[in-house]
């Protein structure tokens, strides 16, 4: 990173400290410099490498599986999820401040990258085809990227390239997603061909969106990840934030049962309030079901709800903001969550190889991303703006009575 971007990241030693340590807790401005930073982090070997051809080249491999086709659709995990992740800080655009400089520098590389992800004749070509059903998942994070980045990543790219884009979205059709949270990443790649071609499958689409409507409500913002219920993450990694994404969309072009919308924002938002009161006062939160290793991505449906404004009035911006930063600033403190070249290990809180699935590789930990979603919100909102606030459980630890918890009643 050039000179310019460091300078804008000093501000980041007294962000940085473990926060029992502090005396004064950081401000907005510090903590929005902690998360650029490392997203910037995360972000900067798989961009800089895919727009320059060299992502195959150069991404390691680390999973407990053997599979060479796991491998081969490992890349498009990486670039799928971090773009998921990434795009509403992207979508913000380019400014004259520092960081919206550093923002300049990654949606160019972005928008380079996404490019030649999807051309033929590129050596970073990636598999979206039926050789593996991954693809299918990892099609669905892209598309939910460029859903959320309509101006600054689906719009810079070229026409040819928008064109190579459908046709390997499309090239997802070809596998059959299981009745579970897959029914939705079908559904995710259809609601942004609709939004993007004007055009879908609407089985796909809207098939999904039936069977959770339906059929696996569990209550009080739960739903199961297909007819079980499973004590995951899953409603968080998948649920609730593509089944928000499709419904917006859904909404936008008219289609029908578009208005569960508005009982799915109330769900989230409830699951988002749980959420928040997951984190403890030390910033950690339990360690518990599959797919442990993607981090502070288990937060993914709080960071949504965060983004699109709808948290509970409970639950103050602010203190979302002070909750996370400490769960990102512990997960990611030890230096072995990344390897000499900056690539993310497997992990937790670290080099973590046996707390993952065999399904799990290097690409697939790039889903931590989803976690920092707020970094759409710009600098004035008060996510960012408002004075460092305590989080339920570090008030409620510290003897401050914060009322009862209530579950939601449809």
């Amino acid at each position: 990173m050039n000179n310019t971007i460091f300078s804008f990241f000093a501000v980041l030693l007294m962000a940085t400290a473990p926060l029992a340590a502090q005396q004064n807790p950081p401000t907005g401005e510090q903590d929005r410099a902690f998360w650029v930073e490392t997203l910037v982090k995360i972000a900067d070997p798989v961009y800089t490498n895919l727009s320059q051809h060299t992502l195959k080249k150069n991404m390691p491999f680390e999973s407990l599986s053997n599979d060479p086709l796991r491998k081969e659709v490992s890349y498009l995990e990486a670039v799928g999820r971090l773009t998921c992740g990434i795009a509403p800080w992207l979508e913000l655009g380019p400014d004259n401040t520092a960081e919206g400089q550093v923002r300049k520098k990654y949606i160019d590389l972005a928008v380079k990258g996404l490019t030649n992800a999807v051309d033929p004749q590129s050596p970073d070509y990636l598999t979206f085809g039926n050789r593996h059903t991954q693809p299918l998942v990892d099609a669905a994070f892209l598309a939910e990227g460029l859903l959320r980045a309509p101006k600054q990543l689906w719009g810079n790219l070229s026409p040819e390239a928008q064109k190579n884009m459908v046709t390997e979205l499309k090239r997802s059709r070809s596998i059959k997603p299981y009745e579970s949270n897959w029914l939705l990443f079908a559904s995710t790649v259809e609601a942004a061909l609709l939004e993007f071609t004007g055009e879908c499958d609407m089985e796909r689409l809207t098939y999904g969106v039936k069977r959770f409507r339906d059929d696996w409500y569990k209550g009080d913002g739960w739903y199961g990840d297909g007819a079980p219920f499973h004590m995951d993450y899953y409603n968080s990694f998948v649920i609730h934030p593509m089944l928000t994404d499709v419904l917006v969309t859904m909404k936008k072009h008219n289609i029908e049962g578009a208005d569960f919308l508005d009982v799915q924002l109330k769900r989230l938002a409830r699951f988002a309030q749980q959420q928040e009161r997951f984190i403890s006062p030390e910033g950690s939160f339990p360690v518990v079901g599959r797919s442990i290793v993607y981090r502070f991505g288990a937060f993914h449906a709080l960071a949504q709800a965060s983004l699109m404004d709808i948290l509970p009035k409970k639950v103050a911006p602010e203190q979302v903001r002070c909750a996370m930063t400490a769960v990102i600033r512990r997960q990611m403190q030890s230096p072995k969550n990344f390897d000499r070249e900056g690539w993310l290990k497997v992990g937790f809180a670290g080099e973590q190889i046996h707390m993952s699935e065999s399904y799990i590789n290097t690409g697939s930990v790039y889903l931590c991303s989803m976690g920092m979603l707020a970094l759409g919100l710009p600098p004035s909102h008060t996510f960012w703006a408002g004075p460092y606030t305590e989080w339920t459980n570090l008030k409620a630890w510290n003897g401050i009575d914060v009322g009862a918890d209530s579950a939601l009643k449809d």
